[in-house]
């Protein structure tokens, strides 16, 4: 049985009984790009930082950057081409062996089954068609990465930056989602799709045990990173809501735009989507660490979405935010802290950039990317107010003013973007 759970209030996971919030780093290309003594070096540096849950592809990503690893799940001449015929069981033998070593460090496994460049009748193939999957093959090869990788207690995430706008789409994850729950009763469940992308069909929804967005990597959009938490959170049945991508650190704007995400642009991303409904978890990514790229190795000639160039990974995997990221899930369990309740109508003639939420016991948490002074719509009596520095981590007190039907929340003293707790004394 999957010792990851899905807690009690259908919007977050437990682990052995206790709270488990979902934070991942995003290493797609870990199977075929990174060497044993790099995945160790790599494992341990994301434990100290606090993150609990890797994402992997199970089959090479279509847009990492190119190593010398040599080794892929099926029988290439060029690394690139694949003959679906001829499994090379040594790849499966290699990836297992780092599963193994991830899980004695104490990580979750989110294992991709299907990306979508292996899916007729989606964006990605669109573009590059080179190793569309036969369909008859479809059961076949989801039935193989339950066999290999079952045992690891992993997240079966069936498809991978997708879009379901095609029937032939739509057919072949209907053949991978029946084979993983036949196979692997027992597992979580769960579908990673497109930037942007709002749609699940219903014909999965009673199969999968949580949902996951992308909020991406476009310079105009990031307001995805809460605008989807809102409609996932409202209009689909209950279940957890993670953001599965962000934008990741130091990656270039998408469709070649000049410009690269910042720590503040992740910060933004995971808190306003944790504050409107994705309570569950987010997922953190580096430029160089996704991909895997290594200094004096050609990048890929699939291009993907048109980033700019990746740092090298012995480089991405030191890039500050993930730091960032590691104290969120430290301060939700320091306070505490199971649920967030959206309460976005609370805020009084405000931006919706600043996202509210409120738990169970009546503690607000308000995320406010510039210092202002603020109105809540609630006369908060008896409470006191507090503001987290997301860039230091200082608290400082915050002012509040009780009136009739609202209370005034004072500007914190803080010059970078900030969390502000309110709670009873």
């Amino acid at each position: 049985m999957s010792r990851l759970k899905i807690h009690e209030n259908k919007r977050g996971f437990t682990l052995e009984g206790r709270n488990f919030f979902y934070l991942a780093d995003t290493v797609w290309s870990a199977f075929t790009s990174i060497t044993l003594e790099e995945w160790e070096d790599y494992l341990e540096r994301r434990w100290v930082q606090g993150f609990n849950v890797l994402q992997i592809n199970t089959m090479p990503q279509w847009d990492r950057c190119m190593s010398d690893v040599g080794v892929y799940p099926f029988y290439t001449e060029d690394g690139q081409k694949f003959d679906f015929t001829k499994w090379d069981e040594a790849y499966y033998e290699r990836a297992r062996q780092m599963c193994r070593m991830a899980v004695d460090k104490g990580f979750q496994l989110a294992l991709v089954v299907l990306w979508l460049n292996y899916v007729p009748g989606t964006w990605g193939s669109r573009l590059v068609d080179l190793n569309v999957m036969p369909e008859e093959f479809v059961s076949t090869y989801a039935e193989k990465i339950v066999d290999v990788f079952d045992e690891f207690d992993p997240i079966y995430v069936v498809s991978g930056d997708t879009d379901f706008d095609t029937e032939e789409a739509v057919s072949y994850y209907e053949a991978a989602l029946k084979m993983v729950c036949e196979k692997s009763p027992q597992s979580l469940k769960t579908m990673h799709i497109k930037r942007g992308y709002d749609y699940i069909p219903e014909q999965f929804l009673d199969r999968l045990d949580f949902y996951m967005y992308q909020s991406g990597h476009f310079a105009e959009g990031q307001d995805m990173a809460y605008l989807l938490a809102e409609k996932f959170y409202r209009d689909y049945p209950v279940k957890p809501i993670v953001n599965a991508e962000p934008c990741y650190e130091q990656m270039g704007y998408s469709r070649k735009m000049y410009g690269r995400f910042q720590p503040y642009d992740l910060r933004k991303a995971a808190w306003s989507g944790i504050l409107s409904g994705a309570c569950a978890g987010v997922t953190y990514g580096a430029h160089g660490v996704w991909n895997w790229k290594k200094t004096g190795k050609k990048a890929n000639p699939v291009l993907g979405e048109g980033f700019d160039e990746a740092f090298p990974a012995w480089e991405a995997i030191h890039f500050p935010g993930a730091w960032d990221y590691g104290f969120i899930a430290n301060f939700l369990e320091a306070n505490g802290i199971e649920e967030l309740i959206p309460a976005q109508k609370l805020l009084v003639e405000k931006s919706e950039q600043i996202r509210m939420a409120v738990t169970n016991d009546e503690r607000y948490l308000i995320y406010v990317p510039y210092t202002t002074k603020l109105v809540i719509g609630k006369e908060l009596n008896g409470y006191y107010g507090k503001a987290v520095d997301l860039v230091t981590g200082r608290t400082a007190r915050v002012r509040l003013t009780p009136e009739v039907g609202e209370t005034s929340v004072s500007m914190h003293d803080f010059k970078g973007d900030g969390l502000i707790v309110l709670e009873r004394y």
